[in-house]
């Protein structure tokens, strides 16, 4: 399904002569592509939505992360383009989990796992990966998971 969205996505925003879009749905499918090459040396056809949507994770936080570098060099002009790719990048994901919604699904994610301290982190983070990939950011969800656990 988000495959065929991607491509509707860019054809639409061809042609509606929309290149912010048009870029930014090529850089997704580019990885797609990508993703779906380290599939293939894993043995499975093509990569699943899940791996898609970290992978779609990962690109907002680099580019995040450009935005601050080019805020910081005075580069208003880079960081807005680097806005932009989040908001057409944004519009694949599922929607976000709530600071509330994430604390829930932590806690209940220790519970099922019968997580009782640190060490028990990884299986924390296993579950919640597998249930709520695209849904939450599992770098503050580490920090919270800690907090919980020590």
């Amino acid at each position: 399904m988000l495959r065929e969205d991607l491509q509707n996505s860019l054809k639409e925003a061809m042609k509606q002569r929309d290149t912010k879009t048009v870029n930014a749905v090529r850089l997704i499918i580019a990885g797609q592509k990508e993703k779906d090459v380290e599939a293939r040396g894993k043995g499975k056809e093509k990569a699943d939505d899940t791996e898609l949507l970290a992978m779609m994770q990962t690109m907002i936080k680099q580019r995040n992360e450009s935005i601050r570098i080019y805020t910081e060099s005075n580069r208003a002009d880079l960081a807005a383009k680097e806005q932009d790719e989040i908001d057409v990048i944004s519009r694949f994901l599922p929607k976000q989990m709530s600071a509330q919604e994430v604390t829930e699904a932590i806690k209940e994610a220790i519970s099922a796992t019968g997580a009782a301290g640190i060490k028990d982190m990884g299986k924390v983070m296993g579950m919640l990966k597998t249930k709520y990939t695209g849904q939450m950011d599992f770098g503050a969800a580490s920090a919270l998971i800690k907090q919980l656990l020590g």
